[in-house]
């Protein structure tokens, strides 16, 4: 299967359990894989037939910036199920969240989720 990759994209959002994470926030970085057909849009050069990776872009920045959840696992899948449903022409989705400032008590380069969900599951 065909796949388009957004890597690095970056928000500063609110979400974690603890207070201050809802009240400061903090970055957040979102990797995404989009499985689909590129064959059309390979052959025909149109847009029509693939994924506009601006409007791709947008619908995760709003639920980044725009929602507060208590975990990135649930960033990740508010993510994923909303491009599911917004581009009919997807198959499967693939979607990392990044926490690189999780308050773990300790030192970390990063901490991260990752899914993977398809249609009709």
């Amino acid at each position: 299967m065909d796949s388009i990759h957004l890597q690095g994209l970056t928000f500063w959002g609110y979400h974690g359990c603890f207070a201050e994470e809802k009240t400061n926030g903090q970055p957040f970085y979102v990797d995404v894989t989009l499985y689909l057909s590129l064959e059309q849009a390979g052959k025909n050069d149109t847009l029509s037939e693939t994924v506009d990776y601006g409007t791709v872009y947008t619908v995760i920045k709003e639920i980044v910036t725009e929602k507060s959840f208590c975990l990135i696992e649930a960033v990740a899948e508010d993510i994923a199920q909303t491009l599911l449903s917004t581009f009919a022409i997807l198959k499967k989705v693939g979607v990392t969240v990044h926490k690189p400032q999780a308050p773990i008590g300790g030192l970390v380069q990063d901490v991260n989720v990752s899914i993977e969900r398809a249609v009709n599951e």
